[in-house]
């Protein structure tokens, strides 16, 4: 058998900590002969949480001892600078040395990022790195980026982004030739900021499949595989989507349980409320990449439970598998060679 593919886990960060990071390890490990954790945090507790599902270590899981844990509204430059023996740097510093081609974490997106861009850096040609995440859509997700890292952005960097979301939706979700989409307040070519008219520019002349425009709606309706935007306008969607999902399901909850006729209807309609749940469910979608860095990097939601930690660690396992980071690397310099050919 090959070497196992080893991913560092941030055992103690997110709301629930170990008690949704040991029971996810310990079922891809079941799932996965090839692969194996590095467990990063407290040692006597991830010790007494693994000896509570009655499994020993192995030569596929093994406790890199952590002293510290960011808590979740700490700022990202005190993280950075004063817990250096957080689960969280360990994890990130595991990836730098080698001994972990992933690490995965629930914790401050802030303070990860801000902790994975010093230790790791950024590939060469990226700028910045960015946030990427599937977006449920009626052909099954759209990917999007960036969702939070960068608040402002340069027609460069957003060309930037849209050379790794491809990447991404061809090396991990097989699209072959995925369409990349501008996010705009309108399709037409005179709509939008100098800065996104500029990056119009910039993908046009590029080998991406270029789309154009695409606004808000077209994210969900299954005309585009990568729609790129700034931090801030992505993050601003990404959370108005989160809560019309609570909202719809809210609504029919209290629908539902109105009376006692249609108490009896949402019996009978059970099964087709089971699978719309499912195809909506964010646990399903957890797990969103760190694109840019010089390794990869994992962030699952702060609330996530084992099945949403186990989607993330299965992401990070395909990134590892197909090589991620080279892809970029590779792509970007095709694509920085015709720029360079385009001006001569």
């Amino acid at each position: 058998m090959s070497s196992p593919l080893t991913i560092a886990l941030d055992a103690m960060s997110g709301d629930h900590g170990l008690a949704a990071v040991v029971p996810s390890a310990l079922d891809c490990l079941k799932r996965h002969p090839n692969l194996a954790f590095i467990l990063v945090g407290d040692r006597p507790k991830l010790e007494q949480a693994l000896a509570e599902y009655k499994t020993k270590e192995s030569d596929r899981l093994s406790i890199q001892h952590a002293t510290q844990v960011v808590d979740m509204w700490e700022l990202p430059s005190k993280a950075l600078r004063g817990k250096k023996d957080s689960s969280m740097r360990v994890a990130v510093d595991i990836v730098h040395q080698g001994r972990a081609g992933a690490c995965v974490s629930a914790g401050n997106t802030g303070a990860l990022m801000a902790t994975a861009r010093f230790v790791l850096k950024t590939l060469p040609g990226i700028d910045r790195p960015a946030i990427i995440s599937p977006i449920p859509s009626s052909d099954g997700h759209t990917l999007m980026l960036d969702l939070g890292a960068n608040a402002e952005c340069t027609p460069e960097q957003l060309f930037q982004f849209a050379i790794m979301g491809s990447v991404l939706a061809t090396a991990v979700h097989d699209v072959k030739t995925p369409r990349v989409g501008l996010l705009n307040i309108g399709s037409e070519e005179i709509k939008g900021n100098q800065q996104i008219q500029a990056a119009g520019k910039l993908l046009t002349a590029s080998s991406l499949n270029y789309i154009g425009y695409v606004e808000g709606d077209d994210i969900y309706v299954g005309d585009v595989d990568v729609v790129v935007c700034d931090g801030f306008i992505g993050n601003v969607a990404l959370k108005t989507s989160e809560g019309l999902g609570k909202l719809i399901s809210q609504f029919l909850r209290e629908e539902f349980s109105r009376n006692v006729f249609t108490k009896f209807a949402a019996l009978c309609a059970m099964p087709v409320l089971n699978a719309f749940r499912a195809r909506v469910d964010p646990r399903n979608y957890n797990g969103a990449s760190f694109l840019g860095l010089q390794g990869i990097v994992i962030k699952s939601h702060g609330d996530a439970d084992a099945h949403a930690f186990t989607s993330a660690i299965e992401t990070a396992l395909l990134e590892m598998e197909r090589n991620v980071p080279r892809r970029i690397s590779n792509l970007l310099a095709s694509a920085l060679g015709e720029d360079e050919q385009a001006i001569a």
